[in-house]
């Protein structure tokens, strides 16, 4: 695998965190080298040769999150209809979900970020977090199979699925824009703010305004996905839900 850990106080910090880490997600990892696979970002191996990061254990997490979100909403509603499980799963299987429960288990100091990254607030980024997550999930899914990951995924997310059904999250620029109508204001302005990354994984950042109220920032791989993430984030912090 070749992911590399130089000594240093960082490191030791981070070793610290990836202990907390397995003890908030209710798993120890059998293979410390998955683990700290699934905790590299890309930004790492920029410059650097053969440097694996988690962007391949991303793939698979995203598909084990969502089969795991499936089974658990068939359980758990059984009287809904297909599109109110399809709406709730979208929202379970979105990067600021699995941002919240990256925040939620104190993912951000455990993952390993190149110095810019760091520097430029990496560890808290939405997107790096909700990445990050999944590859954790992963992870966990290879090292102890279906039922430890879903172990995992149960606690993590029950507040989200107790909260899927909630339309500002699962449709936030819908909701946005009601909300501005029904206020007498304008509908809300979405503005690109700044585009980096290479062009086969852009980050893009998405400013949105409405009247006077003070402008929500937020990132995200798309500018749809951006945009959903600043209007969430603007509903949550005016708590407009």
């Amino acid at each position: 695998m070749n992911v590399r850990v130089s000594p240093s106080k960082e490191s030791n910090l981070r070793l610290k965190a990836i202990d907390a880490l397995q003890d908030k997600l209710g798993y120890r990892f059998h293979d410390p080298e998955l683990l700290e696979l699934a905790l590299t970002h890309a930004s790492v191996a920029e410059g650097a040769r053969k440097m694996a990061d988690n962007e391949r254990l991303e793939f698979l997490g995203d598909r084990v999150l969502g089969l795991m979100t499936a089974e658990t909403l068939m359980e758990a509603l059984p009287e809904a209809t297909e599109g109110e499980l399809s709406r709730r799963f979208h929202t379970l299987v979105s990067r600021e979900t699995c941002a919240d429960v990256a925040r939620q288990i104190d993912l951000g100091p455990a993952i390993r970020l190149a110095a810019g990254e760091t520097k430029s607030g990496g560890r808290s980024n939405p997107t790096i977090l909700g990445d990050a997550c999944e590859a954790l999930m992963a992870a966990v899914y290879i090292d102890g199979g279906y039922e430890a990951v879903l172990r995992c995924f149960k606690p993590l997310w029950v507040k989200a699925v107790k909260e899927s059904g909630n339309v500002s999250r699962s449709n936030p620029k819908s909701y946005l824009q009601e909300w501005a109508v029904a206020h007498g204001m304008g509908a809300p302005v979405y503005t690109l703010v700044s585009r980096k990354g290479p062009d086969h994984a852009p980050v893009f950042t998405i400013e949105v305004r409405i009247d006077d109220l003070p402008p929500q920032s937020a990132s995200g791989k798309s500018r749809q996905e951006a945009e959903k993430a600043a209007a969430l984030g603007l509903i949550e912090r005016e708590k407009l839900n």
